[in-house]
């Protein structure tokens, strides 16, 4: 038993990791990346064995909640195995999938089966032509027969997950809340991140805070605040009457550096300590230097944490420094 633990300099402890098995996506949304995108090449990118080292090095020292991201994770070959050998681990109180939903309604009951308890799935839009315009992909039908294939299939939580552009998308705030509630799922309202340099829309003209989001939603219906912690940065409010939570992600609006609890790990097997920041150490090179050292690895992430930042600084207009797209680093 490990006794040590992952905390940054501010005193906040690590227990939430995001991994991202691939970089891959079978969609191109506009925010996320560009429609001609190289992807890294396969022996750039960490074998299953080498994910499932790094997750086993983070649950030895404390993390209990692990998300599985991408680009679109479950176009990785194989992944299930990862996924059972993860869904065994007792110390891990949640394990998770971010996805876009495309290939639920084949896989759904294998996820649930393998021990993943909890499904966020992106829906930026219920109107085909616009799902077809941010995806650059026609396949909303696809994805609206996963969630359905999801529901059925028994998952602890499904949460959709809306990133939110003013004059794109804004004005189906409402449907997507009411279409969460009627099927007992929870939503999630996103700033958009400035992450990757984007050609398609100037950030600062789409741009939509959360708390216009919710003004919108409150004309409808009543929120109230919830204790609901769920170790991400939303917050979330509940729909009084509803099982329905509604989060807000709001990285330039409110500022959730405070309590930051979590790490990302790329498919490149690169440490981001903060999406915000570029250094990142290179996981990847040491396993591969050093295979089989569980306790180099372990030695290195402990280290690498006193270089993790107090907080982002996001600013809609300024150049931002971050040159990568969120498929690289994973959500």
């Amino acid at each position: 038993m490990h006794h040590a633990q992952l905390l940054d300099p501010f005193g906040r402890r690590i227990t939430y990791l995001r991994l991202s098995v691939t970089d891959r996506c079978d969609f191109r949304c506009t925010y996320c990346m560009s429609e001609d995108m190289v992807f890294a090449p396969r022996a750039q990118i960490l074998s299953l064995e080498e994910l499932y080292t790094v997750a086993d090095a983070f649950i030895g020292l404390g993390v209990k909640r692990i998300r599985i991201t991408g680009g679109e994770p479950l176009v990785r070959k194989n992944l299930l195995s990862l996924l059972t050998r993860l869904g065994q681990r007792s110390e891990l109180d949640d394990l998770a999938i971010t996805t876009n939903g495309s290939q639920l309604a084949e896989l759904a009951p294998q996820l649930c089966a393998a021990g993943v308890k909890r499904l966020n799935i992106s829906l930026n839009s219920l109107k085909r032509e616009r799902f077809a315009a941010f995806t650059r992909r026609d396949k909303l039908d696809q994805v609206l027969a996963g969630i359905e294939a999801a529901r059925a299939a028994g998952f602890v939580r499904i949460k959709l997950n809306a990133v939110v552009q003013k004059g794109r998308n804004d004005d189906e705030v409402l449907d997507l809340v009411e279409f969460a509630m009627a099927r007992g799922l929870d939503i999630s309202f996103i700033e958009e991140m400035p992450l990757g340099s984007i050609s398609s829309h100037q950030r600062e003209q789409t741009f939509c805070s959360s708390d216009e989001v919710r003004e919108r939603i409150e004309q409808r219906y009543a929120l109230v605040r919830s204790s609901k912690l769920t170790g991400g940065p939303s917050r979330y409010w509940q729909v009084v009457g509803s099982d329905t939570q509604v989060g807000f992600i709001s990285p330039h609006s409110h500022n959730f550096c405070g309590d930051c609890n979590r790490v990302r790990v790329t498919a490149e097997g690169k440490l981001v300590l903060c999406l915000g920041h570029d250094n990142a150490l290179d996981l990847k090179g040491l396993m591969r230097a050093h295979p089989g050292d569980s306790q180099r690895l372990s030695e290195a992430l402990i280290q690498a944490l006193r270089l993790k930042p107090e907080r982002h600084h996001f600013e809609t207009d300024a150049q931002v420094q971050v040159i990568r797209f969120m498929s690289m680093t994973g959500g």
